[in-house]
């Protein structure tokens, strides 16, 4: 805030004043250039720009007994409205060290409702929740909390220790089960290949057997189509065979060899002539 006492002023883009006159409100001054009475009138000029507000780091009590430090960062700014800027003068005297306070306040209340592994994993809630708080609290004093941001959680060091040592072990407890889970899967896999291999030889034996039994099948069509017709030639053939081991005598004419059989030399009968 700056206080102008000069017959003229400028206030800037990024300013909004009052004018009093004789220490009571006069006006709303808007940016540009402006004229007053000296000593009888005063603008008090306010800068409506975004402000950077760092929570100071803080220790506070979580909801399982924890002691925990923790600080944040906010942005604040005047509204720029005439009836903000007059409550940023007239209901307030020091609006930044207000909002700091308040925010500490509850930032404490926000952390002890919670457990030490929920305050971990919830910046954002309680940042949100702190917006919305400090929101509503600040529209009395013309000023709105844009964002705030939960920077640091630290718990003590034997606390730390604590949760390093339980990261390892779930780390390598981790590890252990893509492990087994690694080698259970290979071992699944050699149980379907030897299955699938089992399955493989046990369908070429089927189709081998398959063949031999197509085989034996021509072979018994080949039988009854060509044996049975030509059984009276084979056994002429024996026939002949049997009579030429006893030195027997054949004719063979121009329709193959005949049946009829000449056993041995037969005697010449001579007659004689009367």
């Amino acid at each position: 805030m700056r206080t102008v006492i000069t017959p003229i002023f400028t206030i800037r883009p990024f300013e909004r004043g009052i004018q009093e006159t004789l220490g009571r409100y006069t006006r709303f001054v808007l940016p540009g250039l402006g004229l007053q009475w000296p000593f009888a009138q005063l603008v008090r000029v306010r800068d409506i720009r975004e402000h950077t507000i760092d929570i100071m780091p803080q220790s506070v009590i979580t909801k399982d007994n924890v002691e925990i430090s923790v600080d944040g960062v906010m942005w604040v700014r005047p509204s720029t409205d005439e009836d903000s800027i007059k409550r940023t003068f007239y209901n307030i005297d020091d609006w930044k060290r207000a909002i700091i306070q308040l925010a500490m306040t509850n930032l404490r209340q926000e952390f002890g409702d919670l457990t030490l592994d929920e305050s971990l994993v919830a910046r954002e809630t309680i940042a949100t929740n702190l917006t919305g708080v400090l929101s509503t609290h600040a529209q009395e004093w013309g000023l709105t909390v844009s964002k705030i941001e939960i920077r640091l959680i630290d718990p003590p060091e034997d606390i730390k220790k604590a949760m390093h040592k339980q990261k390892t072990a779930e780390q390598e407890r981790r590890s252990m089960r893509l492990l087994a889970t690694g080698e259970f899967e290979a071992a699944e896999q050699q149980k379907l290949a030897a299955i699938q291999r089992a399955e493989g030889e046990r369908e070429a034996a089927i189709k081998i057997a398959e063949g031999q039994a197509e085989a034996i099948r021509l072979v018994n069509e080949s039988a009854e189509k060509y044996f049975v017709g030509n059984a009276q030639v084979l056994k002429q053939i024996e026939m002949v065979e049997t009579s030429m081991k006893d030195n027997a005598k054949v004719i063979v004419t121009d329709k193959g060899i005949t049946p009829t059989l000449f056993l041995g030399e037969l005697p010449v009968v001579e007659t004689k002539k009367k």
